[in-house]
């Protein structure tokens, strides 16, 4: 009689086990939603639509794009009111809007930087806002790209914030570059770009990064977390 007990001990065992990594899982997605809505909450009123907002991906070439340009910051986008809610315009795959808890938690340890233009009060007006919205919401489910082209038919993250605030308002947010220009001689950097390109290297394409926005002087910081 022993055995056919230790072996319900057993499975009891387990089951409660399975049962506690569960109720752990579950736990830990409230506590990440409960501080992604305060997070929300305590910044709101800080927020303006086209606002624009970086963090740390986790995505597979993150830390190649931080290795190119020397920058924790490896994805950005533009945040909008839509159903009253904050979203994030965003080049992913596709281009879309994303609810901006889930964007914050999207990024390493739920860090981010919001930054706005420094004369914004003067240059978004209602109107300017309007256009800024329908420029950057035209390129909804664009395809994302891969391959950091300058086509429209194609776009990356900081791609779409310059060629929208660009087209919208005829600010030009970040310095372009060439890809020559960044740092590609880490060996993970090197494989991104094998795997992308071959041995034929656009050295030429312009580009326009992350950081470069991030530091345009054009730029000045709202909000942190």
């Amino acid at each position: 009689m022993r055995r056919p007990i230790s072996i319900v001990l057993a499975l009891l065992l387990i089951v409660a086990a399975v049962a506690a990594t569960h109720l752990r899982h579950r736990f830990s997605r409230f506590q990440r939603r409960h501080r992604g809505e305060l997070t929300i909450l305590s910044i709101s009123l800080q927020l303006r639509e086209g606002d624009l907002i970086f963090h740390t991906s986790r995505s597979a070439q993150s830390k190649a794009i931080q290795l190119a340009t020397h920058s924790p910051y490896s994805h950005c986008g533009m945040l909008l009111r839509q159903g009253g809610e904050w979203q994030v315009l965003e080049a992913v795959q596709p281009v879309r809007l994303t609810p901006l808890e889930q964007w914050i938690g999207r990024g390493r340890g739920s860090h981010f930087v919001v930054k706005r233009l420094r004369d914004a009060d003067q240059l978004l007006t209602p109107a300017t806002l309007r256009q800024l919205r329908r420029t950057g919401l035209q390129y909804q489910g664009r395809a994302y790209d891969l391959y950091f082209g300058w086509s429209d038919e194609r776009l990356y993250c900081s791609e779409l914030l310059w060629k929208t605030y660009q087209q919208a308002t005829g600010r030009e947010i970040g310095k372009l570059q060439q890809l020559r220009d960044f740092d590609l001689s880490h060996p993970a950097v090197q494989q991104k770009l094998r795997e992308r390109y071959g041995s034929h290297l656009p050295l030429t394409e312009p580009v326009i990064s992350p950081v470069a926005m991030f530091d345009s002087p054009e730029l000045v910081t709202v909000a942190t977390r």
